[in-house]
């Protein structure tokens, strides 16, 4: 049986002719072995050779999620390579986006917008009929630019799921795209991983594969290389690079992350983010990481907590969910307890819901119900299906005024005038009932609102990337220093827009180093 045979003989009948582009499509032997950043530093090294280049994944499972300039929701992946590309990111670039709110349920965003919630099998049933807009989606890239980068997701040989496959071999086959074959020696078995992979694809789809990549080798070359010769003869494909394991800082996918098994206390300043069941947009706190002497760490035992100086409680894609979880796990009464010992708490997006009074959800867009909040911060959360995402900018507004004094503590008042830049992605409406406004902000053409609370030393707010302005973090960290007797002129943030573009820089000399770039532009010589 040819796989994916429905999928293509629908994609022949609707749309046989796609516009000219040079394309080529990064898939792995199974999740997290680098296609995310392979693909990024292909978009990076094809840009700097002069191409316009756009990164491509038809359906993306994450988490993380990024807001785009319109208003559109897509993975964080995908943002980041149109960062190393060096465009603004666009809904096109990931068409279908899944985030899971259950184990088997998750949300499903069709062109940057809520389409409902489904559950797996639903979803499985219903897919195909979302390849239109995955074909819109590639052809308006295709329309515009040189060079399209795609990513696959999960492994091509999930034999399971092959038929109707609308991520891997069956949008390859779609787009007719070659294939550069990706296995992560760090985990071992790398051989096995790729020859494995080939031996459970169909012929036509073997065809495919162009190239083989091992990545985050550690060692001497020279000592992989017979293995290497058997891998090429067992497959027939040559292997177009061994990447070396590079400690480069890059937005990351979900759990797959090796920064959320963080635990060391930093020397300096001690942040403990609450590791949430279902964490959103962790990488809101990279930034943070980013500064000398900052340790990050993510707790999920309230053993584990102890006497940080600042506690986190981030986002979330079930705020219900996971404030059933803080109570049950001994983590919201640890959190209360550190907070009336003098801790400060922050609280982004859901994790900002939770600060409050209450959570409910009359309409039932988490599955429905109400919930008692951490009671740390006078506000309420009440629950609509319409998710608000938008992109904002502004300035933190709450100072220790006379009227405001009683509410405003130095960790807050420390940040009072500095920049908020960044995007907030969430359903329902925060009222606050006491406390004073965090920051004032406006999404483009737009008047300024109010955003988040203060109270105390606690407060909250619904935007993420926060912490990327330098001249916040610096302040913030520069406060927490103050308070143990350090200097806070030691807490330096880096400029966190040029550092990611040092990252990208750095994986691009690795990448451009390490793999056959001669294959590559041979492949595209193949499509002209």
């Amino acid at each position: 049986m040819v796989a994916n045979a429905q999928v293509k003989a629908q994609v022949h009948a609707g749309s046989a002719h796609r516009p000219p582009v040079k394309r080529i499509m990064v898939q792995g032997t199974m999740s997290g072995v680098g296609k995310s950043v392979l693909a990024a530093a292909l978009c990076r090294v094809l840009a700097r050779d002069g191409l316009a280049v756009a990164p491509f994944k038809s359906q993306n499972m994450a988490l993380n999620s990024f807001i785009t300039p319109d208003g559109a929701e897509i993975g964080r992946a995908q943002a980041m390579q149109a960062e190393a590309c060096g465009i603004p990111p666009e809904a096109c670039m990931n068409p279908i986006l899944l985030k899971p709110t259950a184990d088997t349920t998750s949300q499903v965003i069709v062109n940057g917008h809520v389409r409902g919630d489904m559950p797996a099998r639903t979803y499985f049933e219903k897919k195909r009929a979302l390849v239109p807009d995955i074909l819109r989606a590639y052809d308006s890239l295709a329309e515009r630019f040189d060079c399209i980068v795609i990513e696959g997701a999960g492994s091509p040989a999930e034999i399971n799921l092959k038929d109707d496959d609308i991520v891997n071999m069956g949008l390859a086959a779609m787009v007719d795209a070659p294939v550069l074959l990706v296995g992560d020696i760090d985990r071992g078995g790398v051989f096995a991983q790729l020859a494995g992979t080939m031996m459970l694809l169909e012929p036509d789809e073997r065809a495919r594969v162009r190239g083989l990549v091992v990545n985050k080798f550690r060692g001497d070359r020279s000592i992989l290389e017979p293995g290497l010769a058997q891998l090429e003869q067992i497959t027939g494909v040559p292997v177009a690079g061994v990447v070396p394991y590079a400690a480069l800082d890059l937005d990351d996918e979900d759990s797959l992350s090796e920064r959320l098994s963080a635990r060391a206390a930093g020397a300096l300043a001690d942040i403990a983010v609450v590791r949430l069941p279902r964490i959103s947009n962790f990488t809101d706190f990279i930034p943070l990481e980013a500064v000398d002497g900052v340790g990050v760490r993510y707790v999920s035992n309230p053993h584990d907590l102890g006497r940080p100086d600042l506690i986190i409680i981030p986002g979330t894609k079930s705020t219900l969910g996971d404030l059933a979880w803080m109570r049950t796990s001994g983590m919201a009464p640890a959190v209360v307890r550190a907070s009336r010992a003098g801790v400060p708490v922050v609280g982004i997006c859901g994790g900002y819901q939770m600060l409050g009074m209450s959570v409910s959800d009359p309409t039932g867009a988490e599955g429905g119900g109400e919930q008692p909040g951490l009671g740390l911060l006078p506000v309420e959360t009440v629950f609509a299906p319409t998710k608000h995402q938008v992109q904002v900018e502004g300035a933190v507004v709450c100072e220790v005024a006379a009227a405001a004094a009683a509410h405003v503590a130095p960790l807050a008042s420390a940040l009072a005038g500095r920049p908020v830049r960044g995007y907030e992605i969430h359903l329902g409406e925060t009222k606050r009932l006491g406390g004073v406004p965090f920051s004032q902000v406006r999404a483009a053409g737009s008047q300024p609102v109010e955003d988040g609370c203060v109270a105390g030393d606690v407060f909250g707010s619904y935007v993420h990337g926060l912490f990327d302005d330098p001249e916040l973090t610096e302040a913030l960290v520069g406060e927490l220093l103050a308070r143990k007797g350090i200097d806070p002129a030691r807490a330096r943030a880096v400029d966190y827009a040029a550092y990611k573009q040092r990252q990208y820089d750095e994986l691009e000399r690795v990448v451009r180093a390490s793999i056959d770039m001669n294959l590559i532009e041979r492949l595209f010589e193949e499509q002209a």
